[in-house]
């Protein structure tokens, strides 16, 4: 088709040339009378900010277009500064096509000398437009794309938000999860990922570097986006607080209850390529702690701090002495020192040993990752180049989960990985047509936790490095980032062996036990009705079709974009950081 042949159902019947014809219609330059005229460009601004304004006489309204706008005005901000008027009245000239040559040099100057009283006394209309003329007339480049920018964006909001006033709904309330559609946006765009999208942070972000270069719209620029961010009944708040119903129905399946969270401040982000680091508590053999330390330290780790949670004399032997890990023995007496009884719930005794190891890490590196032994971090990039790449304002990071395919031959590393049916984009069939049995069962079509892992910037106080989110005082951290190129690669049934070796754990103390409030069809109901009633072949036939690396899994997991193949080899790495072979 042709570019210049109109679509079938127009917005504008008649185009952008139509658009044009409109827009320009009332752009004819504001008359004067004899003898009238704007303030000059080097008048009183000071003295002005002094006065109020009045209402001039009626019949001034007929002596010029200029008289008309001025009494028109005048109505609107009776009372108020009249330096109020004086802003009102430039951007009413600015925006036709000519007007006095000063003009736009006296809203500048206007700006530049009384910005905080503008700001104080202005209402929002006037400040949107404002930056509309800053957009315009702009005396630098910063000025005139960051006004450009932001009178484009409060502009796009009073659409929308006009049009979302027909939903029924008030601005402060968002819609539900359950209620997403699934047709297509408009121009083909992708929709915004609640989890892992960007976009608000970056265009926000951008928007205030750019204003920050310039000290004239600088303080406008900047008041209006603290208003941007602080409104509850803005896009941003609502999609908020959306993410954080998103992230707590993807904790469910972890066993944790997320809570409403607060931002903590991030002071002295580190400048330059980051350290990090990672704490595990881990009661796992010798060869599965010596595959996740070398994987690590072949990946670029800086240090890792290694806790024992019974005593280990292998692993002590091969972990002692080495200067980029710290190994710490979890037996009675570290609790008498500690100072507190053995946690009974391993849970509480992971995040009590990450949040000292947390402590313990400032200064030695940037970053501090909680994961477990059966936990590897997979990147086709450097992770400190992804953590280079979070927000200054981030205070933590979080990598998202990719379960590994069971190998056929026990104590094999995996080839592949399987990633999420719950991320954003993936069809809401894709968990049943992948796992035509026991697909309705297994949320995201994991048999672990979907929320991931974080890491925390170290040095940022009474932070607590939990399981999968950071907490301070009781509540979650929200201003946590989320690094799209990298996962946790999750060992968690990699092989029949050990699935089932670790089947009663998971059942009465991990990721597989009931709990109260759990919805009838759950992994957890599923399995004990497996293990029940139909025993080992029931239990086999579910991982055969969830877990297994399989040509058929394989096939049904690329059709939706969920198999990863990554470059993965952790014995190597035990060879390369250790230089010595482990029995397999």
């Amino acid at each position: 088709m042709s570019s210049d042949t109109p679509p079938a159902n127009p917005a504008y019947p008649n185009g952008l040339r139509g658009i044009l014809d409109q827009m320009n219609a009332r752009r004819a330059p504001l008359g004067f009378a004899k003898g009238e005229a704007l303030p000059p460009l080097d008048c009183d601004l000071v003295v002005l900010s002094r006065t109020r304004v009045t209402v001039p006489a009626d019949s001034t309204r007929t002596k010029s277009d200029n008289a008309r706008k001025i009494w028109e005005l005048s109505r609107e901000l009776k009372g108020q500064n009249a330096l109020l008027l004086l802003n009102a009245l430039l951007i009413a000239h600015l925006r036709k096509r000519s007007q006095p040559a000063h003009t736009a040099d006296l809203f500048l100057r206007l700006w530049t000398e009384h910005s905080d009283l503008l700001i104080q006394e202005m209402d929002l209309r006037w400040k949107v437009s404002s930056l509309t003329t800053f957009g315009d007339h702009g005396a630098t480049a910063a000025q005139r794309s960051a006004g450009l920018a932001l009178s484009t964006l409060f502009g796009t909001m009073k659409l929308y938000e006009s049009e979302r006033l027909y939903s029924g709904r008030d601005a402060d309330r968002p819609f539900t999860l359950d209620g997403r559609a699934t047709s297509p946006l408009p121009l083909e765009m992708n929709a915004f990922s609640l989890t892992n999208g960007g976009l608000d942070v970056n265009m926000v972000g951008r928007l205030w570097e750019e204003a920050d270069s310039d000290p004239v719209i600088r303080p406008l620029a900047h008041d209006m986006l603290h208003r941007l961010i602080d409104d509850p009944r803005t896009v941003f708040r609502r999609l908020h607080r959306l993410r954080v119903r998103k992230m707590r129905r993807m904790d469910q399946a972890t066993g944790t209850e997320a809570q409403q969270g607060v931002t903590v401040p991030v002071p002295n982000a580190p400048t330059g390529t980051p350290r990090w680091g990672l704490v595990c508590t881990t009661n796992a053999g010798l060869l599965d702690v010596a595959r996740f330390v070398a994987h690590h330290l072949d990946i670029g780790a800086t240090h890792i701090y290694l806790y024992l949670d019974a005593p280990d004399p292998e692993v002590t032997g091969l972990l002692k002495g080495n200067p980029k890990i710290t190994l710490t023995v979890c037996d009675s007496a570290y609790w008498k020192k500690a100072g507190k009884n053995r946690p009974e719930a391993h849970q509480l005794r992971q995040t009590f040993n990450a949040t000292r190891a947390l402590r313990a890490a400032e200064g030695t590196v940037d970053w501090l990752g909680h994961i477990d032994t059966d936990e590897f971090i997979l990147s086709d990039t450097k992770l400190s180049s992804a953590l280079k790449a979070v927000p200054k304002d981030m205070a933590g990071a979080r990598l998202y989960p990719a379960e590994a395919l069971a190998t056929p031959v026990p104590g094999e590393m995996p080839r592949h990985f399987k990633l999420r049916t719950t991320a954003d984009g993936v069809a809401a069939t894709a968990v049943t047509e992948i796992y035509p049995t026991f697909g309705s069962y297994i949320r995201g079509g994991f048999l672990s936790h979907l929320a991931g892992k974080v890491f925390a910037r170290t040095g940022l106080g009474n932070i607590r490095l939990a399981i999968h989110r950071l907490r301070i005082k009781g509540e979650d951290v929200l201003n946590t980032a989320t690094l799209n190129n990298a996962v946790v690669g999750h060992l968690h049934a990699p092989d029949w062996e050990r699935f089932i070796t670790k089947l009663d754990f998971r059942q009465t103390k991990g990721s597989y036990r009931i709990k109260s409030d759990d919805a009838l069809k759950n992994i957890g109901h599923l399995l004990q009705y497996l293990r029940n009633e139909e025993g080992e072949d029931g239990l086999r036939q579910f991982f055969d079709e969830v877990c297994l690396d399989s040509p058929d899994l394989r096939k049904g997991l690329k059709k939706h974009g969920l198999l990863l193949s990554p470059r993965f080899d952790p014995d190597a790495a035990v060879e390369r950081v250790f230089g010595v072979q482990l029995n397999r």
